[in-house]
């Protein structure tokens, strides 16, 4: 544990009931339960709202375990670059030289990968040219509720991506894939002939006391104390909540397959941004925004306006239920991470405001944001 994180059991802090009216913001605007960790110039907060199962009034466990989904894309990143600074792979060498017998279009470098800038289609599904969302594997939905058990490998995951259309030439745009963060693990596996999963353990989790953190997970339960996740969805015209607690995350191999929590991703966050996990030149690669999406190597990063600086950040959420967030000052010196169960509300609807409230409250002195 390092010197800034919160014990499990950490208490809320009474002087701090702006930050108690954010996460109980979460659950008011439809989340079933939230827990919040902040951490800046006035030390370290805890606290949490909302119930542990729909229906019951027990809080939610203090440090909770959630299905984190893509918030895994910053430690995968993070592999990756540790491979580059170890001389392992070049950032803009070709990635297909190394993965000989998928096929890859020879002009794909990691640094797309990481970038989202390879032109892969996003083997969960892509949006068409009116913007409806059209789904590839099963991964919303009916379909998703019904295969949610459904064991996947990375190489699976890939080859049905390959099967599709590109969305465009290698290095000419920029479009968020899964598809891209599995090819990265897979890059991890084939360069250091380990599993991803031993290479987190590693590299990663054990280094920095991450004991309540699993990658790759090949049981569909949470181990430790958690609460329960719930989704909505559509059943033939009518709207059904079913509880997802269990569910098998290896459609989203290297690319949402996290469990962990608030506590846990606080310390990852700002150990990686302190420079405990990469060499300085490609810690700043990583912070470098790139596109039309502001995407870095495996964080996003977002200028919040002249009066509140720049933020980065990777959220996440399973399929269904669960939710995370990893938000931090570039410097690791203020930190906001949050775990989050859905209840009978659609998150889509509501997360953008609730998220706006969060990052006002602990990053912009509770001050509106600029407009974009």
């Amino acid at each position: 544990m390092t010197a800034h994180s919160l014990p499990g059991n950490a208490v809320d802090q009474s002087d701090r009931p702006e930050l108690q009216r954010a996460v109980q913001a979460l659950v008011d605007a439809g989340f079933a339960s939230a827990e919040m960790r902040v951490h800046d110039e006035r030390g370290d907060w805890a606290g949490s709202a909302g119930v542990s199962e729909l229906g019951g009034t027990a809080k939610p466990p203090a440090n909770g375990q959630v299905w984190a989904g893509s918030v895994i894309k910053t430690f995968t990143a993070t592999l990756v670059l540790q491979l580059v600074a170890e001389g392992e792979i070049e950032l803009d060498s070709p990635v297909a030289g190394h993965l000989p017998e998928l096929g890859l279009d020879e002009r794909i470098t990691v640094r797309m990968l990481l970038q989202h800038t390879s032109g892969l289609y996003n083997y969960t599904g892509e949006l068409d040219a009116d913007g409806t969302f059209v789904m590839g594997l099963p991964s919303q939905g009916k379909a998703w509720v019904d295969n949610r058990f459904h064991t996947y490998k990375p190489e699976e995951l890939v080859r049905f991506a390959l099967s599709k259309p590109a969305r465009f030439e290698p290095g000419t745009g920029q479009s968020y894939s899964n598809t891209n963060y599995t090819l990265a693990l897979l890059l991890v596996e084939k360069l250091t002939g380990r599993s991803y999963a031993e290479e987190a353990q590693r590299r990663i989790l054990e280094p920095l006391g991450l004991s309540d953190t699993a990658v790759s997970a090949t049981s569909p339960d949470l181990p430790g104390p958690h609460a329960r996740g719930y989704y909505r969805y559509q059943d033939a015209g009518e709207w059904k909540v079913v509880d997802v607690s269990r569910q098998n995350p290896s459609l989203l191999a290297g690319a949402g397959d996290l469990i962990t929590t608030a506590g846990d991703l606080s310390t990852f966050i700002s150990a990686l941004l302190r420079g405990e996990l990469l060499p300085a030149p490609l810690l700043a690669e990583m912070l470098a925004p790139h596109g039309e999406l502001g995407l870095g190597l495996g964080l996003w990063v977002q200028d919040l306006g002249p009066d509140h600086g720049t933020i980065v950040h990777h959220n996440g959420g399973a399929p269904g239920g669960y939710g995370a967030l990893m938000i931090s000052t570039p410097d690791g010196a203020k930190t906001l991470t949050a775990s989050l169960t859905t209840g009978e509300a659609d998150p889509a609807a509501v997360f953008p405001t609730a998220l706006d409230g969060l990052i006002k409250a602990v990053f912009c002195d509770g001050q509106a944001q600029p407009e974009d």
